[in-house]
């Protein structure tokens, strides 16, 4: 491998700059994100889950349990909390996820089922655990053979799922919370993004301004609210994973 080929770390910095430039919910070349890691990424899995806060376990509507928690797992490595700020655990990636895999990513719904499968098969075969059991610096070697295709045991190739678990964790991270991530607008603010505005000041538009996030929803304002999407909100009485 050359050295142009090797991938290199960036730092949350850069990240940023580029998920911003790129938009939040684009799909973006994987090289650019694994792992976005500027905290030690050996520390024990305990001391990682202790920095995120505790875990949120909602009732689930398309995935299993198990699924569930590789994909949170996936999902915390891809865009992890660090010294700079939130993750993807923190914006709920994966109920936004879960939630859009039972409606507008149904079409993706087995890929995941296989996809995430593997991944706890190939964790348990070079590393003796499944994915979410182990360190956090196994995790990210697991996830940097599935990005290389390095990873067996994958039908379409380990890059194709990483790929696809990636966007999604993206979106995931920074879309309308309204879809189900972005939990207390983490996501935005970390990308500095104020929200949806409908009138912006004379102050606002000054060079260099930061105008102050409105933490609001664009549904929450009435000209968008009759246009909520059928399965933007949890169904009480829908289908939960078992």
């Amino acid at each position: 491998m050359s050295d142009h080929d090797r991938w290199r770390p960036f730092s949350r910095r850069e990240w940023l700059k580029r998920v911003t430039a790129a938009g939040a919910a684009a799909a973006v070349p994987a090289r650019m994100f694994l792992p976005i890691v500027e905290a030690p990424a050996d520390a024990p899995p305990e001391a990682t889950q202790a920095a995120a806060g505790a875990r949120i376990r909602e009732p689930l509507e398309t995935l299993t349990a198990a699924e569930s928690e590789t994909l949170e797992a996936i999902a915390a490595r891809l865009i992890p909390t660090d010294a700079n700020g939130p993750g993807a655990r923190e914006a709920r990636a994966a109920h936004y996820i879960d939630r859009a895999l039972g409606g507008a990513l149904a079409s993706f719904r087995e890929a995941y089922r296989s996809g995430l499968a593997s991944v706890d098969r190939y964790a348990q075969t070079v590393r003796n655990a499944p994915f979410a059991k182990l360190s956090p610096l196994d995790q990210d070697e697991v996830l940097r053979d599935i990005e290389r295709n390095v990873a067996s045991g994958f039908a379409p190739p380990a890059s194709t799922f990483f790929n696809l678990v990636l966007a999604h964790t993206i979106q995931g991270t920074f879309c309308d919370p309204f879809y189900g991530g972005n939990a207390n607008f983490v996501g935005w603010d970390l990308i500095v993004y104020p929200g949806v505005r409908l009138a912006v000041s004379t102050g606002e538009q000054r060079l260099n301004a930061r105008p102050t996030p409105t933490h609001r929803s664009a549904y929450d304002y009435s000209m968008f609210a009759g246009k909520r999407p059928a399965r933007a909100r949890l169904d009480q009485g829908g289908h939960h994973g078992d």
